[in-house]
């Protein structure tokens, strides 16, 4: 029964998130800063399916400036939970199939947004040169899933070089983002689901890096990630068995 009200809740509260969304993008289509509002929105759906989540973003964060975003990439649940530590004036960069999702592609596109075409190679290198073009002329930052897909608990998927690409051709350092775990942490019966902790980690300067050296950046975030969501998990399971001794 549980499962049901919170379908229907969640249901409903996307599609009216999408409709007064779209109309209210519709006065400054494709700005920036609709992203972060309604990522915070739909971040709030969190309590609704038993998760509590602690983003941790550092009070310097919001003078950055134009930056790199990459996040771990796990399930749809990443909608209420990372979503939660996407900054103002970012971007994210998602598939371009995610137009055709009904309701939702249409926001997604309104909020300005860019769609890559990842089938095609020559189309997705032109997306990455618009993010570099982008850098030079805007206030803007970018947010990428460097897995290119959804983990489904298969740890940290090896990365691919786009995001890293882009910051050395424009020369702007690379944000970390990292959720702990949520693979199967979610039952839609069950009334507590837990803590997912999300935290943003230090700015990565590329500038020491070459065209040449792109996989070895990768290679270093990809290590920097991994170790920091070893750690969130073990944070995670400690404070819940915490929580499980306390009520018992």
């Amino acid at each position: 029964m549980l499962s049901i009200i919170r379908i229907v809740l969640v249901t409903l509260y996307c599609i009216l998130a999408c409709i007064f969304g779209c109309i209210y993008c519709l006065f400054s289509p494709r700005n920036p800063r609709h992203v972060a509002t309604f990522g915070h929105m739909f971040g709030r759906l969190s309590p609704l399916f038993g998760l509590k989540v602690e983003t941790r973003i550092p009070a310097e964060a919001k003078n950055y400036g134009n930056s790199i975003y990459i996040a771990n990439h796990q399930n749809n649940y990443d909608m209420v939970t990372i979503s939660n530590a996407v900054q103002t004036n970012t971007v994210t960069v998602g598939k371009k199939s995610l137009i055709w999702v009904p309701f939702f592609g249409l926001l997604y596109w309104l909020t300005g947004n860019l769609l890559i075409d990842r089938a095609n190679r020559t189309k997705a290198h032109n997306t990455i040169a618009q993010v570099v073009n982008q850098f030079r002329t805007k206030t803007i930052s970018f947010w990428m899933f460097p897995e290119g897909t959804r983990s489904r608990g298969r740890g940290l998927m090896p990365f691919k070089t786009g995001a890293f690409h882009a910051a050395i051709a424009a020369g702007v350092p690379i944000i970390p983002v990292c959720a702990s775990n949520t693979h199967d942490k979610v039952k839609l019966n069950r009334w507590n689901n837990g803590l997912v902790i999300v935290e943003m980690l230090p700015p990565i300067d590329v500038t020491q890096y070459g065209k040449d050296q792109v996989r070895e950046l990768s290679a270093h975030c990809h290590a920097l990630m991994e170790a920091k969501i070893n750690e969130l998990n073990a944070e995670v399971a400690a404070r819940e068995a915490q929580m499980r001794e306390a009520k018992s």
